[in-house]
């Protein structure tokens, strides 16, 4: 028997574009309320490397299954815009932390 799979089923990339921009928001909103202790930064900088690293290989997978899933580009075209999100939100909060 031949199973199909959904890939509307995969919440995988919906659940990492929210966690990194939730875990994001906590250090930065830490990083203010702590009066700007480069202490945070010690911690930040590795997750934000790392959370790098996780969404580029997701946006690959998610690119991937884009070109060979025509009849599930609408899904996942959002997942793609999702994860893609991220981006200016975080280049915000390195904004702000640069300038203070």
């Amino acid at each position: 028997m031949k199973t199909i799979h959904n890939p509307s089923e995969e919440k995988q990339s919906i659940e990492l574009a929210v966690g990194t921009f939730i875990i994001t928001t906590v250090l930065f909103i830490f990083y203010i309320i702590s009066n700007e202790n480069p202490t945070v930064l010690v911690i930040a900088w590795p997750f934000a490397l790392a959370a790098i690293i996780v969404n580029i290989i997701m946006l690959i997978h998610l690119a991937e299954r884009f070109l060979h899933l025509p009849q599930q580009r609408k899904e996942i075209g959002v997942k793609i815009l999702m994860l893609l999100s991220n981006i200016p939100i975080t280049f915000f909060y390195y904004l702000i932390v640069m300038k203070s």
